[in-house]
């Protein structure tokens, strides 16, 4: 691990101020869910250290490979869960990521080291939506505004049922009171007029009994 650590940042120092040349760049499109294969030149012919790392925001190399002869590779942390292969062959130098995703995308840089001389081929790697997402994002997206159609609909028809039986309830509470208020008047009536039927009793009269 301790020498993996320092050939890399051997590299990335060789980089910052050490001759660097520029064999070539090109770009690569790949869609999302893809394997897709970044390779470049082998332009030596004599033992050299080969790495992989990639450009993280503009600014800092992240180590994903180093290769010290042509059958030992190394993997850096972060990169050792299968989804990079580093490989060889007489004429290139590969790097295999399976099953690409946006994030993915960025700038790739294959290195050579050779008697203190850098030479880098850099490799823009975009990866785009493919067509099967794009049509699920779109189904998914019509299922959401169905929805939400749906639910805006089921909402409103509960607030104005609600607002229907509230003015039902009024209109029942004010006929209650209206019934009760009558029946209260008719009450009064009525034992006013029973007490008005009532007799005094006549003072100048005679009541006889007789057997």
């Amino acid at each position: 691990m301790m020498n993996l650590t320092l050939i890399t940042a051997f590299i990335l120092c060789s980089i910052s101020w050490i001759s660097v040349s520029l064999s070539e760049s090109h770009t690569v499109e790949v869609q999302s869910g893809e394997n897709v294969t970044l390779q470049c030149p082998k332009i030596y012919e004599v033992q050299a250290t080969i790495s992989w790392f990639r450009l993280v925001n503009r600014t800092k190399a992240s180590c994903i490979s180093t290769m010290i002869s042509s059958e030992t590779v190394k993997y850096c942390d972060g990169f050792k869960d299968g989804k990079f292969q580093m490989s060889s062959n007489i004429s290139t130098v590969s790097l295999n990521i399976k099953e690409v995703n946006l994030s993915d995308s960025g700038v790739y840089f294959c290195g050579f080291n050779i008697n203190g001389q850098t030479f880098l081929s850099v490799i823009h790697l975009n990866v785009e939506e493919s067509d099967a997402t794009t049509k699920l994002m779109g189904v998914i997206l019509v299922i959401l505004g169905s929805l939400f159609v749906l639910h805006t609909t089921v909402i409103i028809g509960l607030v104005v049922k609600n607002r229907k039986l509230q003015r039902a309830n009024e209109e029942k509470n004010r006929q209650q009171s209206e019934n009760l208020g009558s029946d209260d008047l008719n009450y009064a009536a009525v034992t006013f007029c029973q007490k008005a039927k009532r007799r005094a009793v006549e003072p100048n009269v005679v009541y006889a009994a007789t057997r």
